[in-house]
């Protein structure tokens, strides 16, 4: 049996590229191996948002948004406003929308310029789940993927008692390949900034 994969993606070294509609500019984060930014069936990024407008639209793909930096948005889906979208109380967790890649959506940010976090991925091949994590936890994960963003300052992840260090703001660490239960400790000097994604293949 082959043992699981560690990447650890590090922030200064994220590609930019423009957005499919031209209106902003995306570092990629991940996506799944043998993925790119214009084939995937999972993916990661961060984007810079400077002005209202369209999101691209990302067909046959699920969509999970969370505000990193700045005063926050408000999206309008298929014609409906969506409650605001902002960054959180200290101490609170981040909160995150889901919503269709297929959705016509529009964007209006409420004070500024803002830096959000996504995930896309194909609903048709994944199961996913994503949550934001405020303070030292533990936990396990059977899935076969497991992503761990630092939204904040240096953060330990501790994988069956190993420890990975993610040093800066928006580094990453990827488990990929994992067979059978995994134990995961997120700590912190401070105060822990941190979403951790899940991802499954649908059986075939």
């Amino acid at each position: 049996m082959n043992s699981p994969a560690i990447h650890l993606y590090r922030a200064a070294e994220y590609p930019r590229m423009p957005w499919r509609n031209g209106g902003g500019t995306t570092q990629e984060v991940a996506c799944n191996p043998g993925g790119s930014t214009a084939a995937f069936d999972w993916r990661l990024s961060i984007a810079d948002v400077a002005q209202d407008g369209g999101f691209s639209a990302f067909t046959g793909y699920q969509r999970i948004i969370s505000v990193l930096e700045g005063q926050g948005i408000q999206l309008t889906v298929d014609g409906r406003e969506q409650a605001p979208l902002a960054p959180p109380a200290p101490l609170a967790p981040r909160e995150a929308y889901a919503f269709s890649g297929d959705a016509k959506v529009d964007c209006r940010l409420l004070d500024g310029a803002i830096r959000d976090f996504n995930l896309f991925y194909a609903p048709a091949r994944y199961h996913a789940r994503l949550q934001w994590v405020s303070a030292a936890c533990a936990f396990h994960s059977d899935a076969h993927s497991v992503l761990v963003l630092n939204a904040g300052q240096e953060l330990t992840v501790r994988i069956n008692g190993a420890a990975h260090v993610l040093p800066s703001r928006y580094d990453c660490l990827h488990r990929e390949g994992q067979s059978g239960l995994a134990h995961y400790q997120l700590e912190a000097a401070g105060a822990v900034d941190a979403c951790v994604i899940e991802l499954q293949p649908r059986a075939c």
